[in-house]
């Protein structure tokens, strides 16, 4: 190994060590945002706030900008209003493009449905942002890494050569966790990433989640519509409607507000399913 790699690494080491979550109360801070498409306002005076260490659902209904509102944070849409505060910088004051590159690889994003690229394989998929931010690694040490990578997100080892397609759907989603997780990020952007799995498939996942956030002292931004996924893996869940942030608690907390949507929503049919389960659940654990 060169210098100049060890030199990155200790440079690597000492970037993530400032971003631990016991040195932020909030991983990120979200104040007064607009988002506006022509004459469609999305979002207004939303406010929000995402304590380091935690999994934070988000929630709401179809149009309310959840994916907008993640896009805007990991700087994929610029808004109209607001500001945007990730682990103390103000995303829009950064003007260093070294700066920006450094805040960046502490976070990782898994879009909907993976967002794979289809010519590339497995373990190349999860190159893509090792090169982008460590271009002297050699082929070695990123082959060593995906593996490595490959067997956290619990695939066999024979998925890294492989191509998405050769993949089941649920496969394609942790390889797709797992090239969220390439750099080791303090801060992990999950969009619906149980959506289209079996129940068995999807409450794996979830355990997988929990898993590794509590291991990695990972914070969570998790967009799900998935009221099972809620329960097993959110320690606050964020509720969007009419434009804006309208309340953020854990799941008794909300259960206690009196606003119509939430209360549509956790206690409808799938809402009282899915707390059954996670009472029978805890019941379970409690005799074992």
């Amino acid at each position: 190994m060169t210098d100049e790699i060890q030199a990155e690494i200790q440079e690597e080491l000492a970037a993530a060590e400032a971003v631990r979550p016991e040195k932020f109360e909030f991983a990120i801070r979200i104040r007064g945002l607009k988002n506006q498409f022509g004459d469609a306002v999305i979002h207004e005076n939303l406010d929000l706030d995402v304590r380091s260490g935690e999994i934070l659902g988000i929630v709401g209904g179809s149009g309310t900008g959840k994916s907008v509102l993640l896009r805007s944070i990991v700087g994929l849409q610029t808004p109209t209003e607001g500001e945007i505060e990730v682990y103390g910088k103000t995303l829009d004051a950064i003007t260093d493009q070294e700066e920006s590159r450094d805040l960046r690889r502490r976070w990782g994003v898994m879009f909907q449905g993976g967002a794979l690229f289809s010519t590339l394989s497995v373990a190349e998929n999860i190159q893509v942002p090792l090169r982008e931010y460590y271009p002297r690694l050699d082929q070695k040490l990123l082959d060593e890494i995906a593996a490595y990578k490959v067997s956290m997100v619990g695939l066999p080892p024979d998925a890294g050569p492989k191509f998405p397609a050769e993949l089941s759907g649920g496969m394609v989603k942790r390889a797709g966790l797992a090239r969220a997780l390439a750099l080791d990020p303090a801060l992990l952007f999950l969009d619906e990433p149980t959506a289209g799995l079996d129940p068995i498939g999807a409450a794996k996942f979830d355990e997988l989640i929990r898993e590794l956030a509590d291991t990695m002292g990972l914070t969570v931004f998790l967009i799900t519509h998935d009221l099972d996924s809620l329960y097993a893996t959110c320690d606050r869940v964020a509720v969007l409607a009419e434009k804006r942030v309208i309340a953020v608690g854990t799941i008794p907390e909300l259960l206690a507000t009196e606003h119509p949507w939430i209360q549509d929503y956790f206690n409808g049919p799938r809402g009282r399913a899915a707390a059954s389960c996670k009472q029978a659940i805890e019941r379970q654990d409690g005799k074992s």
